[in-house]
């Protein structure tokens, strides 16, 4: 438990000796615990049992999306380990807003990884997602994954996911930054083999739109 999380569970949970807690290794396993003790250096824990459960989705999803700033992309991250995503891929796009690189991509990268973390505690899921290393839109395409890919696009012409046979293994959802991609970006995203989605009339900010998507992937092929 790091420091922050003991502060969490002493100040704003205001739990005391004695109380449960639940703590999960991020791969699958939780342990229940009691507390033991609190003072000025933190909590004192007992380990009282192991158990092994999933709460995983059946769909390995991974969300690659364009940078978008600040709380957006915080939020767009803390959602999508919400509704389930394995991984997800930050990604460098001529219309972000955001530029990362070197020491500063890294401290982000971390900064998401501890959303996913906070994420994983609040809605009880003990296999912790990945995030990638930030890259740039198109060396990422260069080697284009495997397993379903779809584009969010406004201009997509499929508009149901219904529509779409439900993917077997690795599902690859593009989404795009604040300004979206433009032409080229979407030209290379086809090259890779992305079928281009959207989700309905109306033009969705960065941040709905993933986390729509996601949402109905789980609603149809998913959790449900």
């Amino acid at each position: 438990m790091t420091a922050g999380q003991a502060h969490h569970v002493i100040h704003v949970l205001r739990l005391q000796t004695g109380a449960p807690l639940t703590l999960f290794d991020g791969r699958g396993v939780e342990y229940p615990a009691l507390i033991k003790r609190i003072d000025k250096s933190g909590l004192t824990l007992t380990v009282t049992g192991r158990i092994e459960a999933s709460r995983e989705s059946p769909l390995d999803i991974v969300l690659a999306q364009g940078i978008s700033s600040g709380e957006r992309m915080d939020y767009t991250v803390q959602k999508s380990v919400e509704l389930g995503v394995a991984a997800v891929q930050p990604l460098i796009a001529q219309r972000s807003v955001v530029r990362l690189a070197g020491e500063r991509a890294e401290r982000r990268v971390a900064h998401w990884q501890a959303v996913t973390a906070a994420a994983c505690e609040q809605c009880g899921r003990n296999r912790l997602p990945v995030v990638l290393p930030v890259q740039p839109l198109m060396k990422w395409l260069g080697e284009p994954p495997q397993g379903a890919r779809f584009l969010l696009s406004p201009h997509a012409t499929t508009s149901r996911l219904r529509d779409v046979e439900r993917p077997r293994g690795r599902v690859t959802l593009l989404v795009g930054p604040e300004g979206g991609w433009n032409a080229e970006e979407t030209a290379a995203a086809l090259c890779a083999g992305f079928t281009p989605l959207a989700l309905g009339p109306r033009v969705l900010r960065t941040e709905t739109a993933a986390v729509a998507a996601l949402a109905a992937m789980q609603a149809l092929w998913g959790d449900s």
